[in-house]
């Protein structure tokens, strides 16, 4: 397994160490991490995101799709096996399942849906306005000296 350094980009920066241990964790879980259901996470712009899933034999009723905080976490149970069928090959898989995803700060959920077998879940970044960047106008120090003289008076 390949490691990464990531100490020359923290000596620059402050407040990561949340994303060192999200990729520590990403990194060293990769191997383990499950494959089902299969999954895309695709950039519909520079702060809207879709995640789609493939959930074959999955109900509106069968799937649960819950945000907290800085997780999203979808959760599929089968309704009850069909016991009566006999199968004489079962490539469909109606396992329960539970996926989840780590969301970057002021990502919420917009909307999901389920159609034809694919659940679609459209992620959307809203920044609020308090920390979005603001130019900061510069003085030519005038004003430190205005508030100097009417201090000394």
């Amino acid at each position: 397994m390949r490691t990464y350094d990531l100490s020359p980009l923290l000596r620059t920066s402050v407040g990561f160490d949340r994303m060192d241990r999200l990729f520590d964790a990403m990194l060293s879980d990769v191997d383990r991490r499950p494959a089902y259901p299969p999954y895309n996470i695709e950039a519909l712009g520079d702060s809207a995101y879709r995640i789609s899933m493939a959930l074959a034999g999955f109900g509106e009723d069968d799937i649960e799709v819950t945000q907290q905080e800085n997780a999203l976490v979808v959760r599929g149970r089968a309704s009850g096996e069909d016991n009566e069928r006999h199968y004489l090959y079962r490539g469909i898989a109606a396992r329960a399942f539970e996926r989840r995803f780590a969301l970057a700060d002021h990502v919420r959920v917009k909307e999901a849906s389920l159609k034809n077998g694919m659940l679609n879940i459209e992620l959307v970044r809203e920044v609020p306005e308090a920390l979005k960047p603001r130019k900061i106008a510069l003085n030519n120090g005038s004003g430190l000296k205005k508030l100097v003289r009417k201090k000394a008076a």
